[in-house]
């Protein structure tokens, strides 16, 4: 979206909200609209224009903030309220020109990484394309606005925005979901009963509920709609308490310990992997070094290891030396190891595999990853992009898609792959639980973004996929942060940035499927069903009122 449209957008929204504002004030003193010359300086006049716009800048940026690495969870649903402020009954014109303000001043730093190395055109593009979508939740929200009961509708609106950013375009972008937001916050246990979609709507309608409470106390309203306005407050923090129990880390089918390997990197950046060879060294020599460290009892032997996402970007298939360096680590470490690799098959696309090595019989099992990274691993109309920026073509040859989940049998514990970018993804989560993952792991390579917010939203994910499906969750890193997380979301172990090292921990084995896990998509298609519900309603009161 340009500067100019921008600036339309919000000088439209702050015309509209303006002139809205003075109505609605004379309406509620039973007096009409207040003229134009009678609302004061031109100064004042300017001020009422942009102060809608320059709140829904802010509450995007009080957004941002709610989200780790601060732990500052509850600035969601404030920034929620602030927004409902903005969009209670504005034209539709105007909740879509202060919905793109709002997921500017949300995503401009939330996803600045996108960017490293690269320069600013990705990251300007994809934060304008997904401003735009943010633009028409803000418009359906502003419809409904105006219903009895309307911060149900509006939160129910707002999950549908952000299903069709899950989705769309090539394959969806997941990454600002409000439940992302929430690793450590009072709803996370709805993530167990209803997945992202219900913990998203949890803080959409508190924030919303906060702002109607508000709006009905500062005037005179019916008992019924402070009533409504209290329980959109209420219901998502009782319906939290109650999904409490939902979260357990006790071990039901034992215990077994495992560990994650952080080999590092010879360097951050999109040139990280110039050195392919010493990123597989790194990783191999760490493992030998657990190995050592494991003959001198400094800690426990593992039953099982998980190396990261790009581990060994050379194909162990069809380079000898680099099948002969995992296969040592692999026979010293002397347990089953999860190895990253990239795979070249000499026709089609390019392969980020998982493989599972055996110490005796060597590479056993695979799993293909099955969401690639739009720009990242696979270049969608690469000759019109390249117009816009040559750094496309550092991405030669487009990987292709896995089909099927991947649940590797390592000493006798299902461990679940859901490769790095894949964690953002409700389905490629789910579909590896009910697989029959006992333990997730997540396998990464954030080396690319340096030392960005991006590993640790990404570990925000993890944790709440965690609580989502009552599992442990492994998270190697090529270069950090390298996590153990607990079924209950609690990280137990970590590492540092851009340091080699070993993670060894015993983790619980679970199988029991949570209702998100069993019930999936359930609890989003309801929501989505409410929001147009809300809409048809808002719809058809604006015909009955139509001349």
């Amino acid at each position: 979206m340009s500067s100019s449209a921008t600036r339309a957008a919000g000088n439209e929204a702050g015309n509209d909200a303006g002139n809205e504002a003075v109505a609605d004030a004379g309406n509620d003193r039973g007096t009409g609209p207040v003229p134009q010359a009678a609302a004061g300086s031109p100064a004042r006049r300017w001020a009422g224009r942009l102060a809608r716009p320059a709140a829904a800048v802010l509450s995007g940026v009080l957004l941002y903030l709610s989200f780790p690495p601060r732990p500052l969870w509850w600035l969601a649903p404030l920034a929620l309220a602030l927004l409902g402020w903005c969009l209670y009954g504005r034209r539709a014109r105007a909740g879509f020109g202060l919905g793109v303000l709002h997921g500017l001043g949300f995503l401009l730093p939330l996803l600045v990484w996108t960017g490293e190395g690269v320069g600013p055109v990705p990251w300007l593009a994809l934060v304008a394309l997904e401003s735009l979508l943010i633009g028409l939740t803000a418009l359906g929200i502003a419809l409904v606005s105006r219903l009895p009961g309307w911060p149900l509708w509006g939160a129910a609106v707002w999950i549908a925005g952000e299903a069709l950013r899950a989705r769309a375009p090539f394959g969806g972008f997941s990454w600002g979901k409000l439940a992302f937001g929430q690793p450590d916050g009072i709803f996370l246990p709805l993530a167990a009963l209803g997945g992202t979609p219900l913990l998203s709507f949890a803080v959409a309608l508190c924030g919303f509920g906060l702002y109607e409470v508000v709006r009905v106390g500062a005037g005179t309203r019916r008992a019924t709609a402070a009533l409504l306005a209290a329980t959109a407050v209420a219901a998502p923090l009782a319906g939290a308490l109650a999904a409490r129990p939902l979260v357990s880390d006790a071990a039901e089918d034992g215990t077994v310990v495992a560990a994650v390997i952080q080999g590092n990197v010879p360097r951050a950046g999109f040139d990280f992997n110039a050195q392919r060879r010493q990123v597989l060294d790194n990783h191999a020599n760490r493992t030998l070094q657990l190995a050592q460290d494991i003959k001198l009892g400094k800690v426990a032997k593992p039953d099982f290891v998980v190396w990261p996402e790009n581990s060994s970007d050379i194909d162990p298939y069809a380079e000898p030396d680099a099948y002969a360096v995992i296969d040592n680590a692999v026979k010293t470490i002397g347990v089953p190891v999860a190895i990253g690799s990239v795979l070249a098959p000499e026709t089609g696309p390019l392969r980020n595999t998982m493989i599972l090595w055996d110490p005796v019989k060597g590479p056993v099992d695979t799993y293909d990853k099955r969401k690639i990274q739009p720009f990242g691993e696979r270049i969608p109309m690469r000759s019109f992009v390249r117009l816009f920026s040559s750094d496309v073509d550092r991405v030669r040859r487009d990987f292709g898609p896995g089909k099927e989940p991947g649940v590797f049998d390592m000493a006798g514990s299902g461990v679940g792959m859901v490769t790095c970018y894949e964690a953002a993804f409700d389905d490629a989560v789910r579909s590896t639980v009910r697989a029959g993952a006992q333990v997730i792991a997540v396998p990464s390579n954030n080396a690319t973004f340096g030392r960005t917010e991006m590993t640790y939203q990404q570990l925000a994910m993890d944790r709440v996929r965690a609580v989502e499906h009552s599992r442990t969750v492994l998270v190697p890193v090529t270069s950090g942060v390298s996590a153990v997380i607990r079924p209950d979301g609690r990280i137990v172990q970590q590492t540092r940035m851009f340091t080699a090292d070993a993670l060894v921990a015993e983790i619980p084995l679970r199988s029991t499927q949570t209702p998100a896990t069993r019930f999936g998509p359930l609890a989003e298609y309801l929501l989505l069903a409410v929001a147009v519900g809300g809409l048809g309603w808002a719809f058809a009161r604006r015909v009955r009122r139509a001349p």
